[in-house]
């Protein structure tokens, strides 16, 4: 991922540098257990684990000869131990260091994310909870319906956030894992117990039958997940977005001192953060198809997958880490426009409670259909003149006939629409 969207934190934890350390962790890790078993002297190991150490670029160096990562890396650890280096990588496969340093990496960027989708759960719930009372119109089609709250409108996306967090722990733990099982998984030159006691020192779970690698489901399982996480970003984006819209103004991103929304054009605020976590979320849905396609592999393992997973996973943590963290400064800093959501609902002429007045006729004993005719007739004439459809249902006689002026106000009425609200922020306020 380009530096514009890496964050530091998270970005140190894809770094070569780190991945070679968590190697150097899994490695270490098997000496001490091999240790415990009589295997690896104890000087041997004292040795090893002061000495113990590599530099990248001489990593690199060596791999230019090697064509191979973790054989120049192992030889940079052995230059740096000297003889008991003989005992570092015993019994194992390059998939067991690789496999196992991979779940390290994702256990701890895992808990990045979840840290950042707990964060954006939390803004919205707040901004849900201030707008709990704040009228505001509904629309479905993206043409207006009924009255409904801002609040309400953004505690639905609170409570998809919250249900991200709650996929992205599960897919997090399930991938989560490592292997200590040998060339082909046999465990031939090693020990299940072995694996075990390694694998819960370096707090991750073992992967039952690994072949020798992990299976790549678990990995596929992860990056849709993150790319479900990401679509619902992209979904409040996209809503924000429009209400920035110049005809909407019902909210809009915060526009900071010395800000400029376009070279040509100095009136312009535009909804630029929105725009740039849509185009992120593209990005993290892209990921998901190789990671699905790294799945199937031939026989016990290729390496077909290696080369997807060196770009896609590194750029779907770093993207989704930053996307999360950018959606919550957007949430946090919304500024919402009271007067513009009260002339917004207004705009309409009432056709918004067209569905109250319809069954205010029913009540009052029309059939549905009948009623159904006397509304919408009221309502298209609303639509082609902008009359106000109150003042249209006033003077039509088959309406007042039915209702009078005092039960045709209260029809209009749209704290009726509210009168549930608490008990739907309840819903919000226990996340």
């Amino acid at each position: 991922m380009i530096a514009r969207y890496s964050r530091p934190q998270m970005d140190a934890l894809w770094s070569e540098e780190a991945k070679l350390g968590r190697w150097l962790e899994v490695e270490l890790a098997v000496c001490r257990a091999w240790n415990r078993r009589g295997v690896v002297p104890d000087a041997d190991l004292a040795q090893i684990e002061e000495r113990a150490g590599f530099t990248l670029e001489r990593t690199l160096e060596i791999e230019k000869t090697t064509n191979h990562d973790v054989v120049a890396f192992l030889t940079d650890v052995a230059e740096h131990i000297g003889p008991a280096s003989r005992w570092v990588h015993y019994g194992m496969t390059s998939s067991d260091v690789l496999d196992t340093g991979l779940g390290l990496a994702i256990a701890r960027a895992g808990r990045l994310l979840l840290e950042g989708q707990h964060a954006l759960t939390a803004a919205l719930k707040d901004l849900a909870l201030r707008h709990a009372h704040t009228v505001s119109v509904g629309r479905t089609h993206g043409v207006h319906a009924e009255p409904t709250s801002f609040g309400l409108r953004m505690g639905g996306f609170a409570q998809e956030s919250h249900r991200n967090e709650e996929r992205l722990r599960r897919a997090v733990e399930q991938a989560s894992v490592g292997c200590l099982s040998g060339a082909v998984g046999t465990y031939a030159t090693l020990d299940p117990d072995l694996e075990a006691e390694v694998l819960d020192e370096l707090g991750l779970r073992v992967e039952p039958i690994s072949t020798q690698v992990v299976a790549r489901d678990r990995h596929a399982d992860l990056v849709a997940t993150m790319a479900v996480a990401a679509a619902g970003i992209e979904r409040l984006a996209t809503e924000l977005r429009h209400l920035q819209r110049t005809e909407v103004r019902e909210a809009e991103e915060a526009f900071t001192k010395g800000q400029k929304g376009s070279s040509a054009m100095p009136h312009k605020r535009n909804p630029i953060t929105g725009e740039r976590l849509t185009g992120m979320a593209r990005l993290v849905r892209g990921y998901a198809i190789p990671a699905l396609e790294d799945v199937a592999l031939w026989h016990e393992r290729d390496i077909s997958h290696s080369s997807v997973e060196r770009v896609i996973l590194p750029d779907a943590f770093l993207a989704l880490d930053y996307m999360q963290a950018t959606a919550t400064r957007l949430v946090t800093g919304l500024v919402v426009n009271d007067e513009r959501l009260a002339d917004v609902l207004a705009s309409s002429g009432g056709l918004v409670f067209s569905q109250r007045v319809l069954l205010g006729l029913v009540e009052a004993g029309l059939t549905r259909e009948d009623a159904y005719v006397l509304v919408q007739r009221n309502a298209m004439r609303t639509w082609e003149t902008g009359t106000p459809l109150r003042e249209l249902l006033g003077a039509d006689a088959e309406v007042t006939a039915h209702l009078d002026a005092a039960a045709l106000d209260a029809l209009f009425d749209p704290s009726w629409y509210l009168r549930h609200i608490d008990t739907l922020m309840d819903r919000v306020r226990a996340l």
